[in-house]
């Protein structure tokens, strides 16, 4: 427990960094742990003998990556269109070392891993980089009004009787940052309420056959968790309004839990526990990440359909 509470202090601590800082710290990092999910992926399938294009996987991925922090979407469509072209000719090329279920596997871990982290990035970036001096666009600011049909849901009108207050810090946050701190706040707490609640008092399983210690009263709890905890972010320290966070959190968390999920399935087919010992005390990039892979994605569209940006 010890371990786990130590790499768990240590990691928020670089994530805060990564996340305030931004730019090529924030971009690096997502390389760095795309790297290490695809390796843990690779390592994952091998032991149910199915062998990825690891060096064709790897470079894709960083080059994902990188045209995500470019913000060039098309080459990003590019770089995933030909990789997925190169890896299956290698099966013609390298007929019978390289199989067709190795390069099926090999570009669906592109995918389930390479497009979650570069719309992580795509989060990141989505409002400008200030340049030195220059104000920041709050993700306040970055919103929009009556954008939507969740912008005519005016909860205000139903509560006239009340003074106005504004519960929101106004802080001093470019708008891809506020959003990156709520999407991980969101999916933090995901994981976090699931787990206590279900441990207290979970009895009715959710998925028995795939993750037996998760419970349905876990899942309420981390549906009630999640929302609570896009509210106390979204709304009262970053001034989103009400009702689009309450929407997130529920959407957040029906996200994480199906990417948790995903990820319990792949390590069962592969007969293992945990993906890896990258984190000590919580396993490997992919045990720590599986919820993001769904989450990142998902808040991403959230946030541009929405019309928060």
């Amino acid at each position: 427990m010890a371990l786990r509470i130590i790499t768990g202090i240590i990691g928020i601590g670089i994530a805060a960094f990564v996340i305030q800082h931004g730019g090529a710290p924030f971009a690096g990092f997502a390389i760095v742990l795309s790297l290490v999910a695809w390796h843990e992926f690779s390592s994952l399938f091998r032991r149910a003998g199915v062998i990825t294009t690891y060096i064709f996987g790897a470079l894709a991925l960083i080059l994902l990556q990188c045209c995500a922090w470019l913000g060039n979407v098309e080459e990003l469509l590019a770089v995933l269109t030909l990789s997925m072209l190169a890896i299956f000719l290698l099966t013609v090329i390298l007929r019978g070392s390289t199989r067709p279920t190795d390069a099926c596997v090999s570009v669906a871990g592109i995918m389930y891993i390479g497009l979650p982290f570069a719309h992580l990035i795509f989060l990141r970036f989505l409002s400008d980089e200030p340049q030195p001096g220059e104000a920041v666009t709050t993700v306040k600011e970055l919103a929009t009004n009556n954008a939507t049909l969740l912008d005519q849901f005016n909860l205000g009108q139903f509560l006239d009787f009340l003074p106005t207050l504004d519960f929101s810090l106004n802080l001093n946050v470019d708008g891809g940052c506020a959003l990156v701190w709520i999407l991980f706040a969101c999916t933090w707490a995901s994981d976090t309420f699931a787990y206590f609640v279900g441990t207290a008092i979970g009895s009715h399983k959710l998925a028995s056959s795939i993750s037996p210690n998760k419970t349905v009263e876990g899942f309420l709890g981390s549906i009630f968790g999640t929302i609570l905890t896009a509210i106390v972010v979204g709304t009262f320290i970053f001034g989103l309004p009400l009702v689009k966070m309450t929407l997130a959190g529920f959407v957040l968390c029906l996200a994480a839990t199906l990417g948790d999920l995903v990820e319990s399935v792949m390590k069962r087919f592969a007969g293992i526990k945990e993906s890896g010992i990258f984190l000590p005390g919580h396993g490997g990039a992919l045990d720590r990440f599986d919820s993001i892979f769904y989450t990142a994605p998902t808040f991403y569209y959230f946030v541009i359909l929405s019309g928060i940006a």
